[in-house]
């Protein structure tokens, strides 16, 4: 044998695979598609061959991709296709549903039954508010509500706690968590209603993922369970809703989640009683804390100091609440928070000129102010606001109490405000505008101005240059 046969025989020096025989190897794809150009040859020469073809036409040729090709197929098509999509095929149902994220459930059966978890396996966002109510079938009076819609009996003026009448058993929802948390490992966002500490330990064990939670008719006992969510970041706790359900939540709870939840960033208490000590906790605990929403609170007097150990705040909301804080104390023990950057205040009664003083005063360091429909916001209670010398943007909308006079003595004292919007504010007259507020708006970035449907700012103040600070203008030589 020849030293040329000897290589040529070896197993160690085989010639390297070329592109074509690699490409050659995997010829199902080619098959099917020299299978169909022999059948168009064919149909261009035997008629008969055309019932051959109308056989092959109805082959589904999807069933030669794989599972994830095809997933990234539909994936890429608009959610508005969905539905239609999912009722091609068995096969393609079943894709759709590993492509939903998000859901709402209506039927707590379809949960509980484990087709939830069946049908959408992926699911990184639920929400079991609806689930958990059952009402009657037969009734056609709707009740509506921002957070819930229901049907109800005739009867449901007798009964001011309706929502808490029509919950499903803690028993039930516990049970409903438990499989839900089984099924859906990588839950980042949760809303339920009418859970128990064990239901939430199951959710804070098994979902380690999770980051968003808002839970209704919370009570003290239930953040226990809440407490052991240590990757949470986002949470909204309901206590007591007025007609609704009642529910009590502490400083008693407010610590026990300050001492658990340490890496929350934004945090809601709507209708909760707490105190001083519970803000505190909150606030020395979750150092990563910025947004504080507080809305209808029941909170004790002086709580408003506790706000100064929220190092790292910079957003402080205040919705529908019927007082601020009637006793805040002197101003040596309010303090400030240094870092906060953006105050708003929506549907608040703002009955306290002391309070109303001391929420300016804490909040002095604000670059941004929106008063949206607060009873009671005149003169005197804006007057408050000349201490935060910092801002820039400042939205007034539906203070019908405050006047043009009240609106200039604060703003020209903010040589640092950029952005102004005055909507609905009948008594803010454009006759009473002098030259000094008609300069400012001259300099403003933005100017949004429309007290009344009457206003006529724009031609009562041409020849102004409003809105052209930082404008340039080129013409062609």
């Amino acid at each position: 044998m020849s030293v040329l046969e000897e290589n040529l025989d070896s197993p160690l020096k085989k010639r390297p695979p070329s592109w074509s025989d690699i490409w050659l190897k995997n010829t199902k794809p080619l098959k099917h598609v020299v299978f169909a150009m022999q059948l168009q040859s064919l149909a261009s020469k035997d008629p008969k061959s055309q019932t051959l073809i109308a056989k092959f036409a109805n082959i589904d040729r999807t069933l030669l991709l794989p599972d994830e090709l095809l997933l990234k197929i539909l994936s890429r098509l608009p959610i508005s296709q969905r539905n239609p999509n999912s009722l091609v095929c068995k096969r393609w149902l079943n894709l759709q549903g590993r492509l939903v994220r998000s859901l709402k459930i209506l039927d707590w059966d379809f949960l509980e039954s484990g087709r939830l978890i069946t049908r959408f396996p992926n699911l990184t966002n639920v929400d079991l508010l609806n689930g958990c109510l059952f009402s009657p079938r037969n009734s056609w009076i709707l009740l509506t509500h921002r957070m819930v819609k229901m049907q109800t009996s005739s009867d449901f003026c007798s009964n001011w706690k309706l929502l808490e009448a029509n919950l499903l058993p803690v028993e039930v929802v516990d049970r409903g968590l438990q499989a839900l948390a089984n099924g859906c490992p990588n839950l980042r966002r949760l809303v339920v209603i009418n859970a128990s500490e064990l239901g939430l330990l199951t959710v804070a064990e098994e979902c380690l993922t999770l980051q968003e939670l808002e839970l209704h008719k919370c009570n003290d006992n239930v953040l226990r369970g809440i407490a052991a969510c240590e990757n949470l970041q986002i949470l909204k706790l309901v206590g007591n809703v007025d007609g609704l359900y009642s529910s009590l939540v502490s400083d008693i709870g407010l610590t026990i989640l300050a001492q658990g939840c340490k890496r929350l960033v934004k945090l809601e208490l709507s209708g909760c009683e707490g105190s001083f000590d519970g803000i505190k906790a909150i606030g020395q605990c979750c150092l990563m804390l910025e947004e504080l929403t507080i809305s209808d609170h029941r909170m004790d007097d002086g709580w408003l100091a506790a706000l100064s150990f929220c190092e790292n705040l910079k957003t402080l909301k205040l919705l529908s609440c019927k007082r601020i804080d009637l006793s805040p104390g002197p101003d040596e023990y309010l303090g400030f928070c240094l870092a906060l950057e953006r105050l708003h205040l929506q549907k608040c009664q703002l009955r306290s000129k002391k309070s109303v003083r001391a929420l300016f005063r804490v909040c002095e360091a604000v670059r941004e102010v929106v008063v949206q429909d607060c009873w009671g916001f005149d003169n005197d209670m804006f007057s408050y606001a000349s201490v935060c010398r910092r801002v820039k943007f400042l939205s007034l909308e539906g203070c019908s109490l405050l006047t043009t006079e009240g609106l200039e003595a604060v703003i020209l004292s903010w040589h640092e405000l950029e952005n102004l919007i005055v909507v609905s504010c009948k008594n803010i007259k454009e006759s009473d505008i002098s030259p000094a507020l008609a300069t400012l708006f001259s300099i403003l970035k933005e100017l949004r101005w429309r007290p009344d449907a009457k206003s006529l700012l724009a031609s009562t103040l041409v020849g102004t240059g409003m809105g052209k600070r930082g404008g340039k203008f080129f013409k062609r030589t």
